[in-house]
């Protein structure tokens, strides 16, 4: 085993264009619960969060998202050592060049567990088991993948062909090839072969192992990453790297860039119910199921449908004698598609962010530092929005130049300071915030707090705010 703990190292990009209309370009998959009661992302932290054997958690995100991923593993107190933001989405290939050398500046004898942020594990243990042979062989200098035992012949995974059992390493077996998304002809024979897998995306080795690699085998994204991290600089609880730097790594994925190159590849097979959740299709074929076969989640009442994934996060949903279909319903979005053509759901992204529609992007719930804000209503002349903040929290101050605001109260107390005065507010109680007026808000405890936020004027909704200073 590693001298030290086993750092889960969590990668958390992705546009999230397959699940539309739940995921956005803004809001990608792994900031959802669609598989349970936690997100995906915090499902990934939890699965490597109690061990002795994982240490806390480095996480590789956009830089749009950081609040999101600080407030999620917040929620369930989950700390993480580090969050590196990426100033541009170049693939996985810098993003795990970057925290490796960071890494390595901590600890020499790092050793890495990869995980994407979006995948479904229903087996922990049998995935622990297998980071655990995984990081054993990586001791070595082995570049170690989890190849997941096919459940059927998809032809939409990429497959890892399994050569010899390494000496010494129990359980792992060396790469002898990598194949991509193979027809279906092909896939059925390797899935009837039983001696090729499908291709996870879940990687273990040695940090050093890993720089020594990318440094022989693709030495621009090596200079690129030390550079980004060089120009970086520490912000709140992130590291922010220098954009420039960073911008001239090569897009690539690490499977390209080192996997299919490499002759230090090798691969733990394992079946962990494992799923990448690439489409509302596959989250059917994992969902609980009823006698006719539907997963049925959130508001939802159906008579006489079969073998549908029927879904909302708000308004009500009825279906009625609709078979193998998918219906997905947002705040402010619903999907209707048959369960076998929800690929095609890139092509109504594609056509509403043609049309310059936000959906497309954005979704109505946001989160800053101090806490985060969702949208309920809005419309020509106003935005009515619910506002929470952490206990601790405060929002800068500020003036908003041409929308005037009204809080009204929630849950817990708020302090708020408008011009040179400043006012206590308890459950039930509001007040009126006039455009160009100089204001912060905070909480007068250590508890949330919840307002609900009315702004009214010709520009409500937009942020047309002038801070005045910055927490």
């Amino acid at each position: 085993m590693p001298n030290g703990p086993i750092t889960p190292v969590i990668l958390s990009g992705g546009s999230g264009t397959r699940l539309w209309p739940m995921s956005r370009r803004d809001y990608p998959k792994q900031f959802l619960p669609l598989a349970g009661d936690n997100t995906m992302l915090q499902e990934t932290a939890l699965r490597v969060g109690a061990p002795k054997r994982f240490a806390p958690v480095l996480v590789v995100c956009n830089e749009e998202h950081r609040f999101m991923v600080a407030e999620q593993l917040r929620r369930r107190e989950q700390t993480p050592q580090g969050i590196l933001l990426e100033p541009v989405g170049r693939n996985t290939a810098p993003a795990l060049t970057a925290a490796a050398l960071w890494l390595l500046e901590r600890d020499p004898d790092a050793t890495m567990l990869v995980l994407p942020s979006d995948h479904v594990v229903q087996d922990v243990q049998a995935f622990r088991e297998a980071a655990y042979i995984a990081a054993e062989a990586a001791q070595s200098g082995m570049l170690v993948t989890f190849g997941i035992t096919p459940r059927a012949p998809e032809t939409g995974f990429g497959y890892i062909a399994a050569g010899e059992t390494i000496e010494g390493a129990d359980g792992t077996r060396r790469v002898d090839d990598f194949v991509e998304k193979p027809d279906l002809a092909t896939a059925q024979g390797f899935v009837a072969g039983g001696n090729h897998f499908w291709n996870s995306g879940m990687f273990v080795f040695r940090a050093d192992t890993l720089v020594s690699e990318i440094d022989r085998l693709t030495p621009d994204t090596s200079t690129a990453c030390r550079a980004a991290l060089a120009g970086g600089s520490a912000d709140l609880d992130f590291f922010r790297m220098d954009a420039g730097a960073f911008g001239t790594a090569p897009a690539t994925s690490i499977d390209y860039a080192v996997m299919e190159k490499t002759d230090r590849a090798a691969v733990v097979p394992v079946d962990m119910g494992w799923s990448d959740v690439g489409s509302w299709r596959a989250l059917w074929e994992i969902g609980a199921k009823d006698n006719a076969g539907n997963v049925v989640v959130g508001n939802v009442v159906q008579v006489g449908s079969r073998d549908c994934y029927l879904r909302s996060d708000g308004t009500l949903v009825a279906a009625i004698g609709l078979e193998d279909f998918v219906v997905v319903a947002s705040t402010d979005a619903v999907l209707v598609a048959p369960k076998d053509e929800v690929q095609q759901v890139r092509d109504i992204v594609e056509q509403l962010g043609q049309s310059g529609r936000s959906e497309a992007v954005t979704f109505p719930e946001v989160y800053r530092p101090w806490g985060w804000h969702k949208t309920l209503n809005k419309g020509p002349g106003f935005h009515v929005k619910r506002i929470s903040l952490h206990p601790g929290g405060r929002v800068s101050l500020r003036r908003h130049r041409h929308a005037d605001q009204h809080w009204t109260v929630v849950d817990g107390t708020a302090e708020v300071t408008l011009e040179d005065t400043t006012h206590t507010l308890e459950p039930g109680e509001s007040i009126s915030v006039p455009a160009g007026a100089v204001h912060a808000l905070a909480t007068a405890e250590n508890r949330a707090l919840t307002l609900i936020e009315v702004q009214a004027g010709p520009n409500a909704g937009k942020d047309e705010f002038e801070r005045l200073e910055n927490v």
